[in-house]
């Protein structure tokens, strides 16, 4: 895959956005294609971790990424952002200066995800631990219009049909303009 492209992969926390652009990213390079993967928490943390997790920091943080990202398309580059991506004003924004955008959406039931729970958010947000947990006392605005919908529901450890599906519908969606 040449040319710069941005595929941002989002969906709620423990959705599998980070372990699918990961899947991806071994796809690509056994193509020949050295990618480049942002992850919304490790991006945080390199441009440096000034901002809140709160609606106006988190939407900083979005427009960051997003601006990042399609700078590196612009240079060719392959471009997977795994993030949670709240705003629908940063996915229009990408619509209209990426390269080429391709949004996918993780989509998975809050049971599921609470039941998965990675990371121990859901569990210190029902113990009143945690506050600002996005889709429990934040509010998660599902994207308008993704262009591809993947649910993601089963517990498996191998996602690579989930991160082979995106990079098909990738491929296809170049060649068709």
């Amino acid at each position: 895959m040449s040319r710069g492209v941005v595929i941002w992969i989002t969906g709620l926390s423990g959705a599998g956005k980070s372990t699918i652009a990961r899947a991806a990213v071994a796809l690509l390079k056994a193509e020949g294609t050295t990618p480049v993967l942002l992850d919304g928490d490790e991006f945080r943390a390199a441009v440096g971790d000034d901002l809140g997790h709160d609606p106006a920091g988190r939407l900083l943080n979005a427009y960051r990424l997003a601006r990042f990202a399609s700078y590196l398309a612009r240079q060719d580059h392959v471009v997977l952002c795994a993030t949670m991506s709240l705003f629908h004003e940063v996915q229009a924004w990408n619509r209209e200066n990426a390269p080429h955008y391709v949004e996918v959406y993780l989509k998975v039931g809050l049971d599921r995800l609470t039941a998965r729970d990675p990371k121990g958010l859901y569990a210190r947000a029902r113990r009143g631990e945690a506050t600002g947990v996005v889709g429990v006392d934040l509010p998660f605005v599902e994207p308008l219009a993704p262009h591809l919908v993947l649910e993601n529901e089963e517990n498996v450890d191998d996602v690579t049909h989930l991160a082979q599906e995106i990079l098909d519908h990738v491929h296809k969606s170049r060649a068709e303009g």
